[in-house]
């Protein structure tokens, strides 16, 4: 297989991956991919085929991948969410899958072994993950949506599939405040800087791109520093952030090391001795 060498390579879309395997594979094998989902509740996706790789970005439970190659245990895809190429372990896969129906709206929620919070949970879901549901049940006055395999979620977690769960992406934002950084994180379990702008707007109905330098060329329009206002992003090389007021903005950060409030001026000065001024703004 193709080993990718960094993340930027990583970030490939679907004609760069086409192209990447030009002289390596068969073409007619490979253009489509084989569809797979993701049977785990997140998975690193890496640069390389080895568990010691950093990760790049996550893939959630459910969502769809197209399987590239597969060798030596690990299988290379391409996210259907944004794009993004790179290595995941075949175990972490389904490859016979289901079309997803709702889609889980809060940081974090528990799927049981039967409708009843009393059951021991099976698995620990993030925001974003996405189940297929194929009934419904209420136990002392909770309702559950049923799962394949007798398991079951808290109806009220999740929203059906395109469902915005609020129009302002900024309150999905701080809904994770205090989550842990992570980097290449995109789940309520750790998150990065522009993990924490893609899974707030996909929340709020809007498909993003993944990385900050991605998101600092091409998302919304450039605006100045004094039009800064609620929703619109800040740049640095490397780094995103949220405003949520005038004054005050949301970023997960390493300097908390978690998803939090700083003041505006307070971030400029504290990120300006390490990595230079604001590279940008822009308005989403």
């Amino acid at each position: 297989m193709s080993q990718l060498p960094d993340r930027r390579l990583n970030a490939y879309r679907s004609d760069l991956a086409e192209i990447a395997l030009r002289g390596q594979v068969e073409a007619e094998r490979y253009v489509e991919g084989e569809v797979a989902t993701l049977a785990v509740p997140v998975a690193p996706l890496r640069a390389r085929p080895d568990a010691a790789c950093g990760t790049d970005t996550e893939v959630l439970y459910g969502e769809g991948v197209r399987v590239l190659d597969t060798a030596e245990g690990w299988a290379w895809v391409k996210a259907d969410l944004d794009g993004y190429v790179g290595y995941l372990p075949e175990t972490a896969l389904l490859r016979q899958t289901t079309v997803p129906t709702h889609i889980v709206t809060v940081p974090r929620t528990f799927v049981y072994n039967g409708a009843d919070l009393k059951f021991p949970h099976a698995l620990a879901l993030s925001m974003g993950s996405r189940v297929a549901v194929i009934g419904e049940a209420e136990t002392r006055g909770t309702r559950y949506f049923l799962l394949e395999g007798g398991r079951a979620i808290v109806a009220n977690h999740c929203a059906p599939v395109g469902h915005a769960v609020s129009a302002d992406y900024v309150t999905v934002a701080t809904r994770f405040l205090e989550t842990p950084y992570l980097w290449g994180g995109r789940s309520g379990f750790g998150i990065d800087c522009s993990g924490l702008v893609q899974t707030s707007m996909l929340m709020a109905g809007r498909v993003v791109e993944r990385d900050s330098d991605m998101q600092a060329a091409r998302l919304g329009m450039p605006i100045s520093r004094e039009e800064l206002r609620r929703g619109d992003l800040v740049f640095w090389k490397g780094h995103v952030a949220i405003m949520e007021d005038e004054r005050t903005l949301i970023h997960a950060n390493g300097h908390t090391m978690s998803v939090a409030h700083e003041g505006l001026e307070e971030a400029i000065a504290r990120i300006g001795w390490l990595y230079g001024q604001p590279t940008g703004y822009r308005r989403p």
